[in-house]
């Protein structure tokens, strides 16, 4: 296995054996993330790269706590997470908790959903939480 591999287990364990609620962390008013680079309708060719922007907010890896800031979490074809709970670690609920503010991804041909989420230290949802809207795109 390889050792990204091995942390992504590790993490899923922790997430699922951490309480269902956790201690919301607030968001300051007026925050927003975004995609950059895709917008709702658009068809796109594999591999899929994916920009994540965010304003009014910093961003800070999963684990630092620091006052206004939050990690990306993209939700691809799955409903918004649930406010107070950890974000899911699966196929559907992609972490990007070093920071990461782009990504590519192989994404099967056909339509898929695609929503961002910011999520706290712990993997959970700001209050207010800092979701960008749903979008529609087509991998072709």
């Amino acid at each position: 296995m390889k050792l990204s591999g091995l942390v992504a287990v590790i993490l899923a364990l922790v997430i699922s054996n951490a309480s269902a609620q956790m201690p919301e962390t607030t968001a300051p008013p007026g925050a927003k993330v975004y995609f950059v680079n895709l917008k709702n309708g658009d068809t796109v060719t594999r591999p899929v790269k994916v920009v994540m922007g965010l304003t009014g907010m910093g961003i800070a890896p999963a684990g630092i706590e620091f006052p206004d800031t939050g990690h990306h979490h993209l939700i691809i074809d799955a409903p918004t997470p649930p406010a107070g709970q950890v974000i899911a670690v699966d196929a559907n609920h992609v972490h990007f908790g070093k920071g990461q503010t782009e990504a590519t991804l192989d994404l099967a041909l056909g339509r898929h959903t695609l929503q961002l989420v910011l999520g706290d230290r712990n993997h959970v949802p700001h209050k207010p939480a800092v979701v960008s809207g749903v979008i529609t795109i087509t991998v072709r």
